[in-house]
């Protein structure tokens, strides 16, 4: 079986198929596995993610997926969440022990400082409408997520250091071009359906580090995986997957083919009457993107002490403390790595400029940081980061099972039921595997379920379900 692209998707359907008993052969056109989700050495040998990235508690298929490459140890999960406003001051939030969900967030939630107490009413009488209705409110499929904040009342500062906080850092998009089913969805699965749906988990290695174990079982079933090996076409004869050609000229014959690739590469890879009128792929055209901007910076001495922020009332979304969060012993300097998602107004500015706003910004919230030497610093700029979650986005995402027979498709952009997040990408990529599968008359099930649902939510989740019936 043939997988191209070692993006999550990719590597989630090859690690699969490989358990399964197939010999899987991958090809990725970069130097290192892991796509968009996975890191790079500088120059000066220093390796930096491209973007820091997270998973919570209600990725259950990542989580999956980490246990497959033998990266779960790799994985350090929060209870407590941390936020500091523009004038430093700290606030944090977590889970009750003895409250049942969706109630569980409540003595935090009604702790939260930077919210005055109209905001936080506000905000609590949208989360129980979310509750009540099972996480699927009414009304919700064709407008956006500021529409129905308004629809709901929430006040500006409640919509500003609430709501956007926590979105445009999940969804990569602002609000007002969010599907509205997308962004309740989060809240659902993260804040409201279990208990654990929220906890952090941040890699305590580089991204790139978190696959290897990927590579070793393909590997140990006699497979392969080959990178800086591109491939240039896909070919399809008579309808029917019919093997790839390389970038090198060499020819691959497969039985079958996963394509983990972006939705903005596929086109070019399969006969361009597909791309036409009328072809299966013209409605890829219509599925925007979002960009992610990543500062990293290295100062002579520590200038945080916590393991994470996420910042209020800032350009800036999120600071990780690298240092704290690999484990280097505290000394005499500090690695951070700041997260600019939904990035659009940086897309133009110069590396400079960059710099000097997080720079700025920063000096609000870590005083020691404006007396600290900067020794160097980077950017990375992700301009086709995820897809953008747009109302309407979802008709345009294709289902693993392609029009082509034999050939499967696989990423964030394919129909998984999740916006683009690693957990979608992973999704895809265990989908696409099961079609696969299912198509050599030999189905397995890969995909993993949702969080359990708890408490109250659990009830009213039933309730919604037993009206509809």
């Amino acid at each position: 079986m043939l997988v191209i692209g070692g993006g999550l998707a990719g590597l989630a359907s090859a690690v699969a198929l490989a358990e399964a008993g197939l010999e899987v052969r991958l090809f990725e056109k970069r130097p290192h596995l892991g796509g968009r989700a996975t890191s790079y050495t500088l120059p000066d040998g220093a390796e930096v993610d491209n973007c820091q990235h997270v998973t919570l508690g209600c990725c259950t298929n990542l989580d999956d997926f980490y246990r497959r490459a033998g990266a779960t140890g790799k994985i350090r999960f929060y209870d407590r969440l941390y936020f500091v406003d523009r004038i430093g001051r700290r606030f944090s939030m977590q889970a009750s022990s003895w409250l049942p969900p969706p109630l569980h967030m409540a003595p935090s939630f009604l702790a939260f400082g930077a919210l005055s107490l109209e905001d936080r009413r506000a905000i609590a009488r949208a989360m129980l409408a979310i509750a009540r209705a099972g996480g699927q409110p009414p009304g919700i499929d064709s407008i956006t997520m500021l529409e129905w904040l308004s629809r709901m009342r929430q006040t500006p500062d409640a919509i500003h250091r609430f709501w956007r906080v926590v979105l445009v850092s999940a969804l990569d998009e602002e609000l007002g071009r969010t599907a509205a089913s997308y962004g309740i969805e989060v809240f659902w699965k993260a804040f409201l359906a279990n208990r654990g749906g929220y906890r952090v988990g941040i890699p305590s290695v580089p991204l790139a580090d978190l696959y290897e174990g990927c590579r070793d079982a393909i590997a140990e079933r006699g497979g392969r995986v080959a990178l800086r090996q591109g491939v240039r076409e896909i070919c399809v004869r008579d309808g029917r997957f019919a093997g790839a050609a390389l970038e090198n000229g060499e020819a691959i014959k497969a039985d079958a083919c996963i394509v983990a690739v972006p939705h903005t590469v596929l086109p070019a890879l399969l006969p361009k009457e597909m791309s036409e009128a009328g072809g299966a792929l013209v409605g890829l055209r219509m599925i925007r993107s979002s960009p992610i901007t990543g500062v990293h910076l290295w100062f002579d001495r520590p200038v945080m002490s916590e393991p994470f922020l996420t910042l209020l009332d800032h350009t800036t979304q999120w600071v990780f403390n690298k240092t704290l969060l690999y484990g280097v012993p505290a000394g005499q300097r500090q690695y951070l790595q700041l997260v600019i998602s939904a990035s659009y107004d940086l897309v133009a500015r110069s590396r400079q400029e960059v710099i000097d706003l997080c720079r700025s910004e920063l000096a609000e919230i870590l005083p020691a940081s404006r007396n600290a030497r900067l020794e160097k610093a980077t950017v990375v700029k992700e301009i086709l980061a995820t897809f953008s979650p747009q109302p309407g986005v979802d008709k345009w995402r294709l289902p693993q099972e392609s029009s082509v027979a034999n050939l499967y498709l696989a990423g964030d952009w394919t129909r998984t039921g999740w916006p683009s997040t690693m957990e979608g990408a992973v999704r895809s990529g265990y989908l696409a595997a099961e079609a696969l599968l299912a198509g050599f008359g030999r189905p397995q099930r890969f995909l993993q379920p949702d969080l359990s649902l708890e408490g109250l939510s659990k009830k009213w989740a039933r309730a919604v379900k037993s009206r509809k019936q």
